[in-house]
């Protein structure tokens, strides 16, 4: 059926366009390379992590790569963010990059999130934008590659905050459901730190309603929702510092309390396909949002058939996932 309907769309150019043939060409061409779907990249050999670890992220909705970045790149982002926490301390409350926990002072810090690192310092970006990340995503969701925004979350030391079940997507719909999101971890991250936690396959499952019964937006799945997972596919992914998460926008994912002495810093940068196309408010905006890091920007976006649950109005402000999910218990 796809292929019938690109071929009519062609032959309506071609009678429209018969005296610019570059024209038709130009058209024809951009519907074959901007579909792609899991099943058309897998029909390519992947360049950069092998087939099964490809094959996997597909039919599990995540994948863990330890070890994925240099030590020299690793060191530097550790560095920056060393003085990013101090910075934190000259921070009182909470606004749109600092996200603090209950208790944050000078003396002792407890910074939640900092929202968009790739605008607080320049080397945050060449990460995020670099070959060894982007190399890998084109693997997952094709040649051509926009970022969408950044976070890096702390989960500080002696009991830094869950994060509940969730799915990322209707946080910032797009056309598709391409986007996925690359984890960093910046120290070693044991099974007490509250490492990333999925549930492998849900990515399949339905989109679930991220409001309450008071229609209130909370960022989480209800109780009775995660009775319809199948938790036996409950997964930690603990890694070594310098090791990457991949998960898709559609997976059901949360983390758990951290319970050592040890923070745990999360670098994350979400992504997409460049003809997955957003229709709400970014409310992690960057100076980067939709800058092309592998390709070249779509000329068609693709709309996924299956409707997307929309997010509130955040043009206003928005603060973190954190803030959404205690209120519900305030």
């Amino acid at each position: 059926r796809d292929a019938q309907e690109s071929r009519g769309l062609g032959d309506v150019y071609k009678r429209q366009d018969t005296d610019h043939p570059s024209r038709i060409q130009f058209a024809t061409t951009s519907l074959r390379t901007n579909r792609m779907s899991p099943e058309e990249i897998l029909k390519n050999n992947p360049q950069f992590i092998s087939r099964k670890q490809q094959e996997f992220y597909f039919d599990n909705g995540y994948l863990l790569i330890e070890n994925a970045i240099d030590s020299q790149t690793l060191h530097k982002l550790q560095d920056i963010t060393a003085r990013a926490i101090d910075d934190s301390r000259q921070v009182a409350q909470s606004d749109a990059t600092w996200d603090l926990e209950p208790g944050h002072c000078s003396d002792d810090p407890r910074l939640r999130r900092l929202t968009s690192p790739n605008d607080y310092d320049e080397n945050y970006w060449a990460y995020a934008s670099s070959e060894t990340i982007t190399e890998i995503l084109s693997d997952l969701i094709g040649p051509d590659i926009k970022f969408h925004h950044s976070k890096l979350n702390f989960k500080w030391a002696g009991g830094g905050e869950e994060v509940k079940w969730h799915q990322d997507i209707s946080f910032w719909p797009h056309t598709n459901y391409t986007p996925c999101t690359v984890g960093l971890y910046l120290e070693d991250c044991g099974n007490e730190q509250g490492p990333l936690g999925v549930i492998a396959g849900s990515h399949k499952g339905p989109l679930f309603d991220q409001y309450n019964q008071e229609n209130q937006w909370v960022g989480c799945l209800s109780d009775e929702d995660i009775r319809q997972l199948d938790m036996s596919r409950e997964t930690y992914l603990p890694g070594p510092a310098g090791s990457i998460t991949i998960h898709n926008c559609r997976t059901v994912h949360g983390s758990k309390i951290n319970r050592t002495e040890r923070p745990r810093p999360l670098l994350l940068n979400a992504y997409a396909a460049a003809d997955a196309m957003t229709y709400t408010f970014n409310p992690a905006r960057s100076k980067y949002d939709q800058h092309i890091v592998r390709g070249q920007a779509a000329r068609w976006a693709r709309h996924d058939p299956e409707p997307c649950l929309l997010p509130p109005d955040w043009s206003g402000g928005y603060t973190s996932i954190f803030s959404l999910q205690q209120q519900e218990e305030s």
